[in-house]
């Protein structure tokens, strides 16, 4: 099926390119044309943008979509509390089926965000699977493997049996974070690497308590620590990276080590403020992630965005600190690349049509002086016209995809969450 739209304003966030006024073309699930308005021409469906913004769709490059079930049931705890006494007890009792339609609830919550992919690190991959594909979502699902399971053959089986199961999903080589792994396992894990030459993903130096408590048991930090055991040789990512030393940048600018920024998450759990600004002067990518949907609790990437930024300038004293063209990469670009996914970072010919649309004509747009700079500081889900996955429309004018059965999601959520709570 082709597409074409036209009238637009384009922010291809290809480097150099300066936002301008034409159309797109696509066919199928891939971009073959942006550039100035075309005459003629026959496509099975045209859409006026009406002057609107176009742009790639947001990368959420860290999140745990089905701990929907858990929003606003455990909150105002430090990190390990609530992990230890509020989260992991109900998730012992969660099914597959569960996390298929919680993780359906978020996404959701993602269309009318303008988040086209996840990184989603959760229980039960094989359902995270299905509930990407019945509902159109790209999903990266990411191992959380930890000394409480699942066994290490589990990962393999899954890294080889998932990639390449269906275009919206891979799954990537991740453990759960260095306090919930042993020495023995995570060695282990890097033979596994090694073995297939993967990146790793992992949270990491989330709380200065997680940070400092590694140095007791090895002597090092946590970035130090699984470089020693050769865990970052093929690149990867953490998540957080909230108190990491001068050392640890060393190592992830020599290792390749992006950094998925979760800022509303670390606020309300009051982890720290990540050291943006310096990791971007060290060349080292930095992404961004809602986290999940019970510590943050909304998953709404305009509140990141501002969010970013604005802890940066706090952090720094430095209100030029971390710019608004600087976060819509890290939303756009740096996200995909964190992520593993190169062909959806920018909308140029032979990319995939992960596109949104940014409503210019409400009050919080307005005057149109700088279109980059108003979404990330005035910016908000209610500019969100129209969300566009793989070449399918599934969010648009407020009204989601008729494929998506959103009372069915509805339901069914409040059925999980009344009896995990």
């Amino acid at each position: 099926m082709t597409k074409r739209l036209y009238n637009a304003k384009i922010i291809t966030m290809v480097e150099g390119e300066d936002i301008f006024d034409g159309e797109i073309h696509i066919d199928g699930n891939r971009i073959t044309y942006v550039g100035p308005a075309t005459e003629g021409g026959s496509f099975d469906e045209e859409i006026d943008c009406e002057g609107n913004v176009l742009l790639p769709g947001f990368k959420n490059a860290h999140t745990h979509s089905g701990m929907t079930a858990f929003r606003s049931l455990a909150d105002d705890l430090n990190l390990q509390d609530w992990l230890n006494n509020e989260i992991f007890p109900r998730e012992a009792r969660m099914t597959p089926e569960d996390v298929y339609w919680l993780s359906q609830l978020a996404y959701l919550e993602y269309l009318t965000s303008g988040i086209t992919a996840c990184g989603d690190m959760y229980l039960t991959p094989e359902s995270i699977l299905d509930a990407s594909v019945d509902f159109g979502m790209r999903c990266q699902m990411v191992s959380g493997l930890n000394k409480f399971g699942p066994t290490l053959e589990v990962l393999e089986r899954r890294y080889n049996e998932l990639n390449g199961k269906n275009e919206l999903v891979g799954f990537l080589m991740g453990v759960h974070a260095e306090y919930t792994c042993d020495k023995e396992l995570l060695e282990k894990v890097s033979e596994l690497i090694h073995k297939y030459k993967a990146p790793l993903y992992t949270h990491m130096s989330e709380t200065q308590t997680e940070h400092e408590e590694c140095k007791q048991r090895y002597g090092m930090t946590p970035m130090a620590f699984f470089d020693s055991l050769g865990l970052w040789d093929f690149g990867g990512c953490i998540y957080h990276g909230v108190w990491v030393e001068d050392s640890d940048m060393e190592i992830m600018k020599k290792r390749g080590i992006r950094v998925v920024s979760n800022p509303g998450s670390n606020t309300k759990l009051a982890s720290g403020i990540a050291p943006v600004s310096k990791y971007l002067e060290k060349g080292i990518e930095v992404a961004l992630g809602t986290d999940g949907p019970s510590s943050n609790n909304c998953l709404d990437f305009f509140r990141e965005m501002f969010l970013v930024t604005g802890l940066a300038k706090l952090r720094d004293k430095d209100p030029k600190a971390v710019d608004a063209m600087g976060v819509l990469k890290m939303a756009c670009v740096n996200g995909a690349h964190a992520m593993g996914l190169f062909d959806n970072d920018a909308l140029a010919v032979g990319k995939l049509a992960d596109i949104i649309m940014i409503d210019l004509y409400q009050p919080n747009m307005r005057p149109i002086l700088n279109i980059s700079k108003n979404i990330v500081y005035s910016g908000s889900k209610t500019n969100i016209k129209m969300t566009m996955i793989n070449g399918k429309v599934l969010y648009k004018n407020g009204q989601f995809s008729d494929t998506i059965d959103i009372d069915a999601i509805y339901d069914k959520c409040e059925e999980i969450t009344k009896r995990l709570k």
